[in-house]
């Protein structure tokens, strides 16, 4: 199925970005295709297809793997979480099917996987004494971030973005230059000192990267309203983890990997308010060709 750039098309996406924050809100609910066909106001047939369409998977296989996804984070995060407690907060029904499920996309058992860190797991079947290399590669992380960062917990302001679905990390560069076109009639873009920056509302630790959920944003003085394929997406003032950065495209995955380690460090718990990227430059002016950036985690 193909669509064109229509209305039809535009309200289709609006309604699929309803039913990314629905699912995401209810893990541990009702998600059949029935209750967010209804929600979607389509009819359960032509929701699946188009759903599918737009993401590239079918509805169950997208809300089994947010499940697992969730899960997996929950394994790694939240050592005092007994399997079973996860597993019902993530809307599964038993241990066996949670097991199966959770081996099928991670090839080992959920106590496998809490027992060993996530990042081991590329490195399985080769001979090198891993802890060894692991320990060491975190002495260079941590090192490397406190070299390049100063990582402090500040009050937010609100935040007010226009906004542009993208799945996975093909095309987010078009993404970003629709969310432009989309700005400059608006007399958006006339402070030239406009920010621009990304969302994510999945990780790149359990979510694969065609795959991962992301928003392409356009901070703004004042709330956007939604239209078309633009939402319009409002922060309330909130305490975050905010870390500044000026590194190349190649240190964005172990800058997030070394602020959320400072957050388990310093006692802080994630809020329910996904992490965000704030650019200061275009990085293809930059001399050394690295992006001047903001990462920002809420917390509670």
């Amino acid at each position: 199925m193909t669509f064109s750039k229509t209305e039809t098309t535009k309200t289709y996406t609006q309604r699929i970005n309803t039913i990314f924050t629905y699912i995401d809100e209810n893990l541990e609910g009702d998600l059949s295709l029935e209750t967010i066909a209804k929600i979607a106001c389509y009819s359960p047939y032509h929701f699946h297809r188009v759903f599918k369409v737009i993401t590239h998977e079918p509805l169950n296989s997208y809300i089994n793997r947010k499940r697992l996804e969730n899960a997996a984070g929950l394994l790694y995060r939240n050592q005092q979480l007994s399997i079973s407690d996860i597993y019902l907060q993530c809307g599964f029904n038993s241990a066996p099917s949670f097991t199966k499920s959770f081996k099928k996309l991670y090839k080992n058992s959920p106590s496998k996987f809490r027992k060993v860190n996530p990042d081991k797991y590329s490195k399985i079947g080769q001979t090198a004494d891993i802890k060894e290399a692991y320990l060491r590669n975190l002495e260079q992380l941590l090192h490397w971030r406190d070299m390049n960062t100063t990582i402090a917990v500040k009050q937010v302001p609100e935040l007010h973005f226009a906004t542009l679905t993208q799945i996975g990390i093909q095309g987010l560069q078009n993404t970003f230059t629709n969310l432009m076109d989309w700005a400059g009639p608006k007399g958006l873009l006339v402070n030239p000192n406009f920010k621009i920056g990304a969302i994510f509302y999945d990780s790149f630790k359990v979510t694969s990267p065609d795959k991962v959920r992301m928003k392409a944003c356009l901070l703004t003085d004042n709330s956007i309203t939604s239209e078309d394929e633009i939402e319009g997406v409002t922060f309330i003032s909130q305490k975050c983890i905010v870390a500044r950065f000026e590194i190349g495209m190649q240190e964005f995955e172990q800058a997030w990997t070394g602020i959320f380690m400072w957050m388990n460090e310093n006692g802080h718990t994630k809020a329910n308010y996904p992490p965000y990227e704030i650019y200061h430059n275009n990085f293809n002016e930059h001399p050394e060709k690295k992006c001047i950036v903001d990462m920002c985690i809420p917390i509670k």
